[in-house]
């Protein structure tokens, strides 16, 4: 039995958006008894060749909501993502909306604002974004009542948002076939992250769960929702009985082969301020390139 206050009789709309270029989705989620609705893990396009950023898919979302007549309560981070840039201040800046994400943004400031030799005029407190949430804090999407759970070990500010019979995982599980996220990043932690997939699985077997990322194993269409029915049934890393010890033991070695994603420098300096580029001391948005950190 989930502690959390599920509510499997409330069937929220989801919309969702592939980004192609990170293999990312974000998802507009609709109240079913109003115009209400929220945006989960928007993604600002950025190439990092020429530095420079457009609002492509972003615009699309935006779009929806207008040409739909919703009204945005809530621009949502899953956590503090590495592998694409954050549209949140963007799209708040069209829509509204409060920008919210797990409180324990605390951690992953304060451990890349020294990778990134962040000076004192960058706050570590989270007072980038509206909202911090911690686990089973509720809050609502027009007359729909959520909640947010704490599920760390990919990172440790990772949420999983229920609104509904609908779970918005972030990189905690991927679909059947592709498994669950690494869990070596700076504060990340295999075990941590078993427990956190065990408590997502602990919802109702029929609770539908849509995926921040995939990437299509096996050449296999894209997709992003499922069952916790089918994950438990199915899952590759964590399906069929699979224990912890034999989580940590597979997610270690197999983390140790992978190389850093194509984005995460300017990802975090983005994202860890709520979507916000960084400035120099004359005003201009600027990256940094720390060496031999990663």
């Amino acid at each position: 039995m989930t502690p959390y206050p599920v509510d499997m009789t409330t069937h929220p709309e989801v919309k969702s958006f592939f980004d192609a270029a990170t293999n990312t989705i974000s998802h507009i989620v609709k109240d079913p008894a109003s115009e209400a609705c929220a945006i989960i893990d928007s993604v600002m396009d950025f190439d990092p060749a020429s530095g420079r950023i457009r609002f492509d898919h972003a615009d699309a979302l935006i779009a929806s909501v207008r040409d739909r007549g919703l009204k945005l309560e809530w621009i949502l981070e899953t956590h503090v993502h590495a592998d694409h840039l954050s549209a949140a201040p963007y799209i708040q800046r069209e829509l509204g909306g409060k920008i919210g994400i797990g409180e324990n943004i605390l951690i992953v400031q304060d451990v890349f604002g020294k990778i990134f030799n962040e000076g004192t005029e960058f706050q570590r407190d989270g007072s980038q974004f509206d909202a911090l949430f911690k686990d089973g804090d509720t809050y609502s999407v027009g007359q729909m009542a959520c909640f947010a759970m704490h599920t760390p070990g990919h990172t440790p500010a990772c949420m999983t948002h229920v609104m509904g019979d609908a779970a918005f995982v972030g990189d905690t599980l991927f679909m059947p076939d592709g498994g669950s996220a690494r869990a070596d990043f700076p504060g990340g932690d295999a075990g941590m992250l078993y427990d956190s997939i065990q408590n997502v699985l602990a919802l109702p077997d029929a609770m539908r769960l849509f995926m921040c990322h995939d990437y299509g194993p096996n050449g296999r269409d894209i997709q992003w929702e499922t069952t916790v029915g089918a994950e438990k049934a199915h899952n590759i890393h964590v399906g069929t009985g699979k224990t912890r010890a034999d989580f940590i033991a597979f997610r270690t070695e197999r983390d140790a082969t992978l190389g850093m994603p194509r984005l995460i420098l300017p990802s975090l300096q983005v994202n860890m301020r709520a979507g916000e580029v960084p400035k120099d001391a004359d005003g201009r948005p600027m990256l940094k390139l720390p060496v031999n950190v990663l």
